[in-house]
């Protein structure tokens, strides 16, 4: 299973800690902000990954699970196929006003 590392760019406030963390796959630009780079992680990779986003001071980084091959994300029917639990029924969350 791959995965992709996603920063949220409004949290972000670009201290860099997941670059030093990270470089194989994080940049920073001129002001500090993350530039990731958007191949799937594995591996070894994958726990420095964790490390990086585990150590982000403001909780902008998260690690996605990666789209499968040959599945078009904007099929409504394949992503609830995916996001199916094995047993089969969807699990919905409602939140109460």
């Amino acid at each position: 299973m791959s995965f992709r590392i996603r920063v949220d760019p409004i949290v972000c406030d670009g201290r860099g800690v997941c670059a030093e963390l990270l470089p194989e796959r994080i940049e920073l630009d001129d002001w500090g902000y993350p530039i990731i780079d958007a191949t799937p992680v594995s591996g070894v990779v994958l726990e420095h990954a964790r490390r990086a986003v585990g150590a982000c001071p403001v909780l902008a980084l998260r690690l996605e699970q990666a789209p499968r091959v040959g599945v078009d994300p904007l099929d409504a029917d394949a992503t609830a196929r995916s996001a199916t639990p094995r047993g089969g029924r969807r699990q919905v969350w409602r939140v109460r006003p």
